[in-house]
């Protein structure tokens, strides 16, 4: 639940119970039915909970400084370990974490807890924070938080469905294989944020083959980290239902990442597409894969890489793609577009050998759509064909549809070529303009 919803939430309620007695007897009869919550700000002190019913509380600092006095009211409020059900500070500032860590108490009705800096002067988290325990914890996030103890914590939450470890200090660096030590009792995590600093492993990849860990509910997977952290990290898990995966690099932009690749194609979620849509930008290049045909498709995968522009030199983001994309036998229709008013700074790495890489990933597809500001640099590839080279590149090709009425002289001629030659080997080739914003 957001913190948005909450205090919407509680201000209605409290409109409500001020009405008149019947109404407020009737609102406190069913608290658990109507989701009552105490929601507690430094703006929003509950300074007094004996005039409360014993209703479940909720703990939101906006900022990072309260005043000393509100500081001691939240802790006072931390007193009531069998009420606070969700804590949210952001931008924890030292002596508030301070005191934070000093809590030694479980919190048997904790339901979410987000902690979050960006400060480097923060005190580490104890072993003894609340207990070390949390059983019906269903929301982690830490940004920037050190907490060595951590894997101590997540031990405990069996009921845990999303996580967010971000922006984590080397003092509480967890090697891959005690990170999916600590996931593999998670049998109900759905969301996992992993943005983990740590010097490059130099161990040989090809190596390593761990005995794989299955995440039952895992659906999405975000990770920024080095290459080769998240390689170690993905030899050794199994996610059957994953359908969202982003990554972000540390380091230079990895062109030889094969286990990610292998883990790509292992996936089951990503098998077997019918439509993709492959969308390059400035900072990043994902890819979204489509199952069914028709009015019956639906978007199901995603898998994005992230990074600055500078980590495109190199490799360029083509050659990116074709390092750890697998084949896509299946694919029938394919979009490869940019995003509009951007202006890649890659353009002139990614050559003609790259873009026929990229297609060869996708020997199915009938139907290649293509951007204005893509189709610049993808159809001077295709002009270079020879007529060989148009029977091996995107074979089953029939249709091509470039965005914007009027393509430049350029595409056009290229584009000619390409139909040219594809007509005398006997596959025709039609292509097809359409206006802006018209895709699908």
């Amino acid at each position: 639940m957001d913190d948005n919803f909450d205090r919407r939430h509680q201000g209605t309620w409290l409109r409500l119970v001020h009405v008149c007695r019947r109404w407020r007897c009737l609102i406190f009869a069913s608290p658990r039915h109507l989701d009552l919550r105490l929601f507690c700000t430094p703006r929003r002190l509950l300074n007094d909970l004996d005039i409360w019913p014993e209703l479940p509380i909720v703990i939101k600092v906006y900022d990072g400084t309260p005043h000393t006095q509100d500081v001691d009211n939240i802790i006072a409020v931390l007193k009531q370990p069998n009420r606070v059900c969700k804590i949210s500070v952001e931008g924890i500032s030292s002596s508030l974490l301070e005191k934070f860590a000093a809590i030694e108490t479980p919190f048997p009705a904790l339901r979410e807890l987000k902690l979050g800096s960006n400060r480097a002067d923060l005190p580490v988290i104890p072993d003894s924070f609340m207990g070390g325990a949390a059983p019906r914890l269903r929301g982690l996030w830490l940004w920037g938080i050190s907490f060595p103890s951590l894997p101590k914590l997540l031990s405990s939450t069996t009921d845990l469905v999303n996580l967010t470890l971000w922006g984590l200090p080397h003092s509480s660096y967890t090697s891959p294989g005690a990170m999916v030590t600590c996931l593999s009792t998670l049998t109900k995590l759905k969301s996992l944020s992993l943005g983990v600093q740590s010097p490059p492993s130099r161990a040989n990849r090809e190596s390593r083959q761990p005995p794989r860990t299955v995440l039952p509910a895992l659906t999405s997977f975000c990770v920024r980290s080095h290459s080769d952290y998240l390689e170690d990290f993905i030899s050794r898990i199994d996610p059957p239902l994953l359908n969202r995966f982003s990554i972000e690099f540390f380091d230079q932009l990895a062109s030889d990442t094969p286990l990610l690749r292998r883990f790509i194609s292992h996936s089951a979620s990503f098998k077997a597409p019918h439509l993709a849509d492959i969308v390059f930008s400035q900072r990043d290049v994902e890819i979204i894969l489509f199952h069914g045909k028709g009015m019956t498709s639906h978007r199901a995968p995603r898998l994005r890489v992230l990074c600055r522009p500078s980590d495109w030199h190199p490799p360029s983001p083509v050659q990116f793609c074709n390092s750890c994309f697998p084949p896509f036998p299946t694919l029938e229709r394919l979009c490869i577009y940019g995003v509009r008013h951007s202006n890649p700074g890659w353009q002139d790495d990614a050559g003609s050998i790259q873009w026929f890489e990229l297609l060869n990933a996708f020997p199915s597809v009938k139907d290649l759509e293509l951007s204005a500001n893509l189709a610049q640099f993808v159809a001077p590839a295709l002009g270079e064909l020879t007529e060989e080279g148009t029977t091996e590149v995107l074979p089953a090709l029939q249709n091509i549809f470039i965005e914007g009425l009027q393509s430049s002289e350029s595409v056009q001629e290229s584009i000619g070529k390409f139909v040219s030659t594809r007509q005398l080997s006997g596959r025709p080739v039609n292509v097809h303009h359409r206006e802006r914003g018209s895709w699908r």
